[in-house]
């Protein structure tokens, strides 16, 4: 009887350490899934993390290669503008009007521009163009303005302190404006 006892004994122990086992082994195959997760979401982020930097040095790279345009250093600066209207069908414009503003020739990163100032207030930004000895600017009204106005201003007769041109507007595609433009160095 001693040893029937001692065998079942024996075999009771083995079934509880063959359970403990199964529940260790079931507990280590989680962590074991959750490793496996977390080294799949750390092997994506290397990855993006990867691009970025990729993404970066490409950039840096450009960057020498990219020229930012520049008003010459006889022409940027502010100037005094004064404006004449000489020719009009418009009703907004009419002939011997005139209007004296400050005429700042500036540039973002991409493009060169001029800005029209009046009592401190920015009025209107024209993009600008240089060819040779000419200056273009245009100014044109977005598609979600009440008013459509194309503006285009042509200086060509430019000297070290005094640019003149012309300005057109093109107002709703139904009348025309002409201005002499006569711009004079600001005084530093």
């Amino acid at each position: 009887m001693k040893k029937s006892t001692i065998l079942i004994l024996f075999t009771f122990g083995l079934l509880i350490i063959s359970c403990r086992d199964k529940d260790k082994e079931a507990s280590l195959a989680a962590r074991e899934q959750q490793l496996l997760e977390k080294e799949k979401l750390f092997a994506q982020k290397e990855s993006e993390y990867q691009s970025l930097i990729k993404m970066r040095d490409s950039i840096f790279a450009k960057k020498d290669s990219v020229t930012i345009a520049s008003w010459p250093p006889e022409i940027a600066g502010s100037w005094i503008g004064k404006v004449i209207c000489t020719e009009s069908n418009c009703s907004d414009y009419v002939i011997g009007d005139q209007r004296t503003d400050t005429w700042e020739f500036d540039s973002d990163s991409t493009q060169l521009v001029t800005k029209i100032i009046n009592n401190n207030n920015l009025v209107r930004i024209y993009s600008g163009k240089m060819d040779k000895n000419e200056i273009r600017l245009n100014f044109k009204t977005d598609s979600t303005s009440k008013k459509m106005v194309d503006m285009n201003v042509v200086l060509n007769d430019i000297s070290a302190n005094k640019i003149k041109g012309t300005r057109t507007i093109a107002a709703d595609n139904n009348c025309m404006a002409k201005f002499s433009v006569e711009l004079v160095r600001a005084a530093k």
